[in-house]
């Protein structure tokens, strides 16, 4: 069932508030209990998905690394995206293994690893609809995301974008999936969805036929995994093991394998901050 932003929005707001009272478990006591819980998704390629019943994905291979790097057991549990970064802020997982943009909302609550990827957003349309070609062109049109998603959070920037054409921003609906946007896209209930540029070429790749990719209608961004703001210890560790990923090679081949490119020129230290990220993004 679809919901309103609004009504998201409040429920976000009530779990990151109540978040704050909940003290996660840092570094020292993952390694007491040799356990560090992390939560994914699966049913966001490429970065979490599944395949002939299997876990796949860029996120997959680096949990098969990170326990190859770790002293302690690292367990995996699959939720739903929609929970998925209340359980971890309310101390239910130590942090998040899935494709999450960093945001200035997010960033109140957690801290975020070195990016892996960029975050750029785009926007699909139906292959061979001539009607959506420019910014202008969305103006008034139906456009579906993904609930609880970083999407919603830049999405001031796409109205700027259309209003400075002297248009407005149409009706917006979320969704569980992004599968589910897509099916709606395709069977015309939507007009365009927005998604990071990564999975509006890995869609266009599989389904060239489908669908066709737009234009960016955002600034620039970043892909990384958040950790709770009282664990410091375990961002420090988790920042050293993406440092690790990079030095050797193993990150940049996993970024060909994944997203078709490598992404040379991503900061190497973990984002804290807003200010920071707006520097680091250039906003």
């Amino acid at each position: 069932m679809k919901k309103t932003m609004g009504s998201y929005y409040l429920a976000a707001v009530m779990a990151l508030t109540f978040s704050l009272q909940v003290a996660a478990a840092d570094l020292p006591e993952i390694e007491k209990s040799g356990t560090l819980k992390v939560a994914t998704e699966d049913d966001y390629a490429p970065f979490n998905f599944m395949n002939n019943g299997n876990a796949d994905g860029f996120n997959k291979d680096m949990l098969a690394a990170l326990r190859e790097y770790a002293k302690f057991n690292v367990t995996q549990s699959i939720l739903p995206w929609t929970g998925l970064l209340a359980a971890v802020s309310t101390g239910q997982y130590d942090m998040a293994l899935t494709g999450a943009v960093v945001t200035d909302e997010r960033l109140n609550v957690f801290n975020f690893t070195p990016p892996w990827a960029s975050a750029q957003h785009y926007f699909v349309k139906r292959a061979g609809d001539t009607s959506l070609n420019t910014i202008a062109d969305l103006s008034g049109k139906k456009v579906g995301l993904q609930a609880g998603s970083a999407l919603l959070a830049r999405l001031p920037e796409l109205k700027a974008m259309i209003e400075k054409t002297g248009g407005k921003l149409g009706p917006v609906v979320e969704y569980p999936s992004y599968p589910e946007a897509y099916a709606d896209l395709a069977n015309k209930r939507l007009d365009y969805v927005i998604n990071v540029v990564i999975s509006v070429n890995d869609l266009v790749k599989a389904k060239p036929k489908v669908f066709a990719k737009g234009l960016a209608v955002s600034g620039p961004g970043y892909m990384a995994w958040p950790i709770p703001k009282n664990s410091p210890e375990l961002l420090a560790y988790m920042t050293k093991f993406t440092n690790h990923m990079r030095e050797t090679g193993q990150l940049a081949a996993l970024q060909k394998k994944w997203f078709g490119e490598t992404y040379d020129d991503l900061p190497t230290e973990p984002i804290t901050s807003a200010a920071q990220f707006h520097k680091l993004a250039g906003q």
